[in-house]
């Protein structure tokens, strides 16, 4: 199992079923443990490997071969002691790539400390995504690290039928448009030729704030 293409993922709640069978989906193997035994017989057949075990025992994690693993994620979201035993334990095996996921910044802070290398807040990040789309028009939202947003929306009425040169949008927003997409076909890279159509979808890269002026355009 612990081959370089493998996960394993510690905790089978919402967020760690949601990522192990993605990953599984996406042709990757993955070793998933929990203590739970209804879970893990909900996700025997599902996972590549799937194991009833207590997580913050080193004995028991070395026995699975979780050591000798690259890549892990400790997805334990209800029981705080667990959740920092085990990505302490993935630390001290010198895993290279060891992702924590964090259910409040206190928690996050102590997961980083401990030299997790990726700590995520799948509900915090997932909340402050869908109130940027309640707010504003946009069909989709990604948000990165020192203020800047990926955002998914419709073209604006006042930029329909003019080229991307013709709208200026880099010049009023500080916006670029990465691509646009025409109704029944696929994205394309915009240029300053591109011509906005009513019915685009576009998507567009810079500051969050001017994003979401964007985005609120009608």
């Amino acid at each position: 199992m612990a081959a370089n293409d493998s996960v394993v993922v510690i905790g089978l709640g919402r967020f760690g079923r949601s990522l192990a069978t993605e990953l599984v989906e996406e042709h990757t193997e993955v070793l998933g443990i929990d203590l739970d035994a209804d879970t893990v017989q909900s996700m025997s057949g599902v996972l590549t490997h799937v194991v009833r075990a207590d997580s913050t025992k080193e004995e028991v994690l070395r026995q699975l071969a979780v050591h000798e693993f690259t890549r892990a994620v400790v997805s334990i979201g209800t029981n705080l002691e667990a959740s920092i035993l085990t990505a302490s334990l993935l630390v001290s095996f010198g895993i290279p790539d060891v992702w924590g996921k964090a259910t409040s910044e206190a928690h996050g802070r102590i997961l980083s400390q401990l030299g997790v290398h990726h700590v995520v807040y799948p509900e915090h990040d997932m909340g402050q995504r869908v109130a940027h789309l309640v707010r504003g028009r946009m069909l989709d939202y990604i948000e990165f690290e020192d203020d800047f947003a990926l955002v998914k929306t419709r073209t604006p009425s006042e930029m329909a039928d003019r080229t991307l040169a013709q709208s200026a949008i880099r010049t009023r927003f500080g916006l670029t448009v990465v691509a646009v997409k025409r109704p029944g076909e696929g994205f394309t890279y915009a240029t300053a030729d591109t011509v906005l159509r009513p019915d685009d979808t576009v998507i567009v890269a810079g500051r969050t704030e001017q994003t979401e002026r964007f985005s609120e355009l009608h």
